[in-house]
């Protein structure tokens, strides 16, 4: 298979397995499960612990050169990459906590955005007019989600924290792509060691509690599926795809959790979410036809 399109797969398998991520959390959210913080930090742990098991795996089983491991001199995009991994994932808790789930699935698209501006102004990747369009596309789209409805002329407190966590990931996504090259398994263990250990600091500073134990082990593996094996996968793509082509293809994931969330909690969403869903969907086509 070519790399392209085995890239191009990856980057499809990563946005699959994340897209469970919001209608689950939400559903643990709902039921006073977990809180937040606790379920960003969670999530990450499980991430961590999960690729941890993977990787002892992983090195019994590979045949030929082992990919390369960070160094000292990745050390500047470890730090980001891991600051921003505690911001992010506390931020769009939060934010799921505050509005639904088909909402907060349906805004993460302008993860693309932020990952797509920032490729251009800091690294300077290409962006074609076809995906100026549709990074248009997508942030009208996220205005229209991001207001109260009733005819309330403010914005939803829930859908702007989920945008502030898309505006960390596309940082975070960036200083990711700049060690794809290394060893992917070592930079989720440490995504998600490090990352995970960060929010739980915070969340007990905060006072949340731990849940109980069949909960707890509930949110570890949700972490390891919709993080740890996600973003192996989000790592694979890039080092062949780039990060804004990667993001393009990964804006598949929202779909997916709005279906789910559909399916699991019984959400049914007004006009306001159909009109963003149906420009969304636009900006996707738009998206996957540029990274072809």
């Amino acid at each position: 298979m070519p790399k392209g399109a085995r890239a191009a797969l990856l980057a499809i398998l990563a946005a699959a397995l994340y897209a469970i991520n919001i209608p689950l959390s939400k559903l643990l959210l709902e039921r006073g499960l977990t809180a937040p913080t606790m379920l960003a930090a969670l999530l990450y742990l499980g991430a961590g612990a999960g690729l941890g098991g993977y990787g002892l795996l992983e090195r019994r089983l590979h045949r030929g050169p082992a990919p390369e491991p960070l160094t000292r001199r990745e050390l500047p995009y470890t730090v980001a990459m891991v600051a921003l991994d505690i911001a992010a994932p506390i931020l769009l808790m939060l934010g799921v906590a505050r509005c639904n789930a088909a909402n907060a699935s349906l805004l993460n698209n302008f993860e693309i955005v932020a990952t797509s501006l920032i490729a251009l102004a800091v690294f300077r990747e290409a962006i074609s007019r076809r995906l100026w369009l549709a990074i248009g596309l997508v942030t009208a789209a996220s205005v229209i989600l991001s207001f109260e409805g009733g005819g309330a002329f403010e914005f939803s407190a829930g859908s702007l924290l989920v945008l502030g966590a898309c505006v960390c990931w596309g940082f975070e996504n960036n200083c990711t792509r700049m060690l794809s090259g290394k060893s992917s398994t070592q930079i989720v263990i440490i995504k998600g060691c490090f990352s995970g250990l960060g929010s739980l600091i915070v969340a007990l500073v905060l006072g949340e509690p731990f849940p109980a134990l069949p909960w707890l082990m509930a949110a570890l593996a949700l972490g390891f599926v919709a993080y740890g094996l996600s973003i192996k996968c989000y790592i694979m793509a890039q080092k062949d795809l780039g990060a804004a082509k990667t993001s393009a293809f990964y804006a598949v994931a929202p779909f997916l959790g709005v279906a789910f969330g559909m399916a699991l909690l019984g959400e049914r969403p007004g006009p306001q979410f159909w009109a963003a869903l149906v420009i969304m969907a636009v900006s996707t086509v738009l998206m996957v036809r540029d990274s072809i």
